[in-house]
């Protein structure tokens, strides 16, 4: 029970607002190589995020009275503070399949580099690609 209540505490006091029982987090990475498309690579960090894992949980009983139903997804972007204003986060949360998504918030962060080449034929306006992270909250 002690482990339970540190794990509560350790818990970033935004999410914990929320009334989210959080059961994991998952991490992710998403680069826009061509295209300088901040919202492409904010979707493909949160796909790297949940690509790779199952939630047999919500469909097994394991949480009692818990299903798809009842999960709720908060998502935080690290994005690059010159490209936030053109994130469209309504598209961000089409990529997941279910959860209510209580929150998705935009934080400085990720990094915007050189690709190395601008390729007119990909819907390059420069050499920058954007790098997004994403950490998505599930819980109940």
């Amino acid at each position: 029970m002690d482990s339970e209540k540190s794990v509560e505490t350790d818990v970033h006091p935004q999410i914990q607002a929320q009334s989210m029982k959080i059961l994991f987090v998952e991490m992710g990475v998403g680069y826009d190589q061509h295209g300088q498309d901040i919202t492409a690579a904010a979707m493909r960090a949160c796909r790297d995020a949940i690509s790779s894992n199952s939630i047999p949980a919500f469909r097994t009983g394991a949480v009692p009275g818990v299903n798809t139903d009842q999960m709720k997804l908060k998502i935080k972007l690290g994005v690059p503070r010159s490209t936030q204003g053109s994130l469209d986060t309504e598209r961000v949360k089409s990529i997941f399949p279910y959860g209510d998504i209580i929150d998705v918030e935009v934080v400085d962060g990720g990094l915007v580099c050189s690709s190395g080449v601008c390729l007119e034929a990909m819907g390059d306006k420069n050499d920058d690609c954007y790098i997004v992270n994403a950490a998505v909250y599930v819980g109940y």
